[in-house]
């Protein structure tokens, strides 16, 4: 069984970059455009995952 480092590297050429978004004061920006003390605020949020409705 491969390890997930191995499929990860075997897979690279497939790869491609992710921007991840967020809703600040009312209107949604990207987080790679936040300042050094922003981004490291976004780490330390909590996030959740909703479940499904039975």
């Amino acid at each position: 069984m491969k390890t997930v480092t191995a499929i990860l590297e075997e897979k690279q050429h497939l790869r491609t970059k992710c921007l991840v978004y967020t809703r600040v004061m009312g209107y949604h920006r990207p987080v790679e455009s936040f300042n050094i003390g922003k981004k490291g605020e976004h780490k330390q949020r909590t996030h959740f995952n909703e479940g499904k409705c039975q």
